[in-house]
């Protein structure tokens, strides 16, 4: 209990200096919201105090907001690139309408049919463990669409990472 103790004193400690920390910088910036005393000689930014003008004269003018200007070898660069890549679409080729397309790729000439020896065709099968799996990922697709996260898509997940799983074995030669 000694210890929970001495851990409040150290952060009543840190607070006090907190507090007075803040109260020197408030003495040095002073404030917004109070009036100025008349002993303080010195000059303090007036952000929040309203500006009075006479009723009948317009306020003076904000002053402008001065961008600092480019230097001019940035616009010239930036005219450069510009004039170079308008002269190089027009230099370089482009197929127009005017233009006859390309040559076909030449085609590789067969032998005919009866001089070919027969080869056995290969029809490609798809196992079924695969085709299970293609379901399954679209229920679990269908259930992440139309945002039903509950056990439900945690057990269709699982499934189809099984049933992936087993494709990939079956598939792999």
């Amino acid at each position: 209990m000694a210890t929970d103790a001495s851990g409040q004193e150290q952060q009543r400690r840190e607070l006090e200096e907190v507090r007075r920390q803040f109260a020197e910088v408030g003495k040095r910036m002073g404030s917004a919201f109070e009036p100025a005393s008349p002993d303080d000689d010195r000059e303090r930014p007036r952000a929040l105090a309203p500006t009075t003008a006479p009723p009948n004269q317009p306020p003076p003018p904000a002053p402008p907001d001065e961008l600092p200007a480019r230097p001019r070898w940035q616009w010239v660069a930036a005219v450069a690139l510009l004039l170079v890549g308008t002269g190089l679409g027009y230099a370089l080729p482009s197929a127009g309408p005017n233009d006859p397309p390309p040559p076909p790729p030449p085609s590789t000439a067969r032998p005919p049919a009866s001089t070919q020896p027969q080869q056995p065709q290969t029809v490609p099968s798809v196992p079924q463990v695969c085709l299970e799996t293609a379901r399954r990922g679209d229920k679990v697709i269908a259930k992440l669409v139309i945002n039903d996260r509950d056990r439900r898509l945690a057990e269709a997940l699982k499934a189809y990472t099984l049933a992936s799983q087993a494709c990939r074995k079956e598939a792999s030669p």
